[in-house]
């Protein structure tokens, strides 16, 4: 690897030996009394981008300064070695070029500019200014080193394009690749404006405990850890859900929080084992009402964050504005031609699936067997946002059944690009029922995972005893959400810093 700081060619060295030369630099600066680190702050009263953005040429003539600017940021390359030289100075809103003369900044910093380093941090004060070929600069006529880069950058040309490496040095994967960056924006963006969206419908933020003191009954393997001073095994929460109706059932109307959920499972292009979710909770509402919430939110959303309803996602266009609503009785008939109503008993329903190549359980019952038709033939197709309703009692254990068809229960998903992004329910209010599937489903996980150790949430069934409203309550997922709107194949796109097998030593 060698660092092409101008335009005379380099002799290869080695990596060792270009950290060692910048080691030798800082000795050599600290001997001098010039230590980098040694700076507190530097008074930085300009950025890149904006300076370009406002420059004005001067009229034919004018002779009088033009702006002088404090900037600061990373030295991205230098060039030209004599009396003068350039080089480009990137901070956090883009980049700008320097022009440094020794007969300017003096000789003796001018020397020391000589030594600065690809990836260096200094700070410039200087007049703007176009050159010759066009391009706004900076004329120096003070620069300081603000903090020596000890490790070289990849090569200028290459970049950094291993993956592995960019997750895991995501620092390093920001200054080479400035491009990524705006991913991050857009996903704070996302955030402020569903916060925005859910403050101005009268929801409030609030905060639940991540810690629990019981694995609950769901279908998710949470993270153990140890209290050793109330010397019991804790969980890391797998949903903000409970927690957050407890406070319908106290009064708050409209609740919602922004939490970090943990699950300790597999990891693909879609999963990471901490992600970001959105949950929340309105009283004297359904799932109807949460559906309407789910057109209007992710409309508006495509056009604060990608100015229009219609999106491009990994080559396919995606109309945000129009929703498609199925129960999941329509979409098996309509994606796999098969009629849920025709079964009049759950034998009828296992034939047909055997008939279809569908695999089911020897037990299982008919609202099992249509969840196993809409996973193998449906979800693939669901590329336009699509709503699905009405699902069976099996696989939702906290919403309410539909009083005129109490084997279904009034909840749906909603897909995007054949990925579930939502979940949404009238949430169940009876606590004689909700034991009863709390501890159907304690048992089903204690069955299929031995060493698991599932209770029912007696705290969640007291509070539910005391009345909890007819609720409407949704969750889904940030990071899916923001891998749609910028684009990104991967939710390691979407996080800062996603989980990586440690290299081995």
């Amino acid at each position: 690897m060698a660092e092409n700081q101008n335009n005379n060619q380099q002799p290869e060295v080695s990596y060792n030996e270009l950290v060692q030369v910048r080691r030798n630099k800082l000795k050599e600066l600290q001997e001098n009394g010039k230590n980098p680190f040694e700076h507190t702050k530097f008074d930085v009263k300009n950025y890149a981008a904006d300076v370009v953005e406002n420059f004005v040429d001067k009229a034919e003539g004018d002779e009088t300064p033009g702006e002088i600017v404090n900037l600061a940021g990373r030295l991205m390359s230098k060039r030209g070695m004599g009396k003068a030289g350039f080089g480009d100075l990137r901070d956090h809103s883009g980049h700008i070029q320097l022009y440094v003369r020794k007969d300017m900044i003096g000789e003796e910093s001018y020397a020391d500019w000589k030594k600065f380093d690809i990836g260096d941090i200094v700070g410039v004060t200087g007049e703007v200014f176009r050159t010759h070929m066009g391009e706004i600069s900076v004329k120096v006529s003070e620069i300081t080193l603000l903090s020596k880069s000890l490790l070289p950058l990849p090569e200028k040309f290459h970049g950094l394009k291993d993956q592995e490496t960019r997750y895991r040095q995501r620092d390093l994967d920001l200054i080479v690749n400035p491009d990524v960056k705006a991913t991050f924006v857009n996903r704070s963006m996302i955030l402020k404006e569903i916060r925005a969206y859910l403050d101005q419908k009268g929801f409030l933020e609030v905060d639940t405990p991540v810690l629990t003191p019981l694995e609950i009954g769901a279908a998710a393997r949470p993270f153990i850890t140890h209290h050793n001073t109330l010397d019991i095994d804790m969980y890391l929460r797998i949903e903000t859900e409970l927690y957050l109706k407890r406070l319908i059932v106290g009064g708050f109307n409209r609740v919602y929080e922004v939490g970090r959920i943990f699950r300790n499972e597999g990891m693909d292009t879609k999963h990471n084992p901490e992600f970001t979710t959105i949950e929340l909770y309105q009283a004297y509402t359904d799932y109807k009402g949460m559906m309407d919430l789910v057109v209007e939110l992710n409309t508006m959303l495509a056009e604060k964050v990608c100015g229009s309803t219609k999106i491009s996602y990994q080559g396919t266009e995606i109309d945000m504005g129009s929703w498609e609503r199925l129960t999941m009785v329509e979409s098996v008939q309509k994606y796999a031609g098969v009629d849920y109503n025709s079964w009049a008993t759950d034998e009828e329903a296992r034939a047909c699936a055997k008939e279809h190549h569908v695999e089911v359980p020897e037990n299982a019952t008919k609202g099992h067997v249509l969840i196993e038709f809409f996973d193998a033939f449906v979800e693939d197709n669901l590329i336009q946002p699509t709503i699905i309703y009405d699902y069976p009692v099996e696989n939702s254990p906290l919403a309410k059944r539909k009083p005129n068809n109490p084997a279904f229960t009034e909840r749906f998903e909603y897909f995007i690009y054949a990925r579930e992004m939502g979940n949404a329910f009238s949430e169940l209010n009876d606590p004689i029922d909700q034991r009863a599937r709390f501890e159907a489903q304690v048992a089903a996980k204690k069955a299929q995972e031995p060493g698991s150790n599932p209770r029912v949430d007696e705290d969640f069934l007291t509070a539910m005893e005391y009345g909890l409203p007819p609720t409407g309550g949704l969750g889904f997922g940030i990071d899916r959400l923001v891998m749609l709107l910028t684009d990104s194949a991967s939710i390691r796109d979407v996080l800062l810093f996603p989980t990586m097998k440690p290299i081995s030593e």
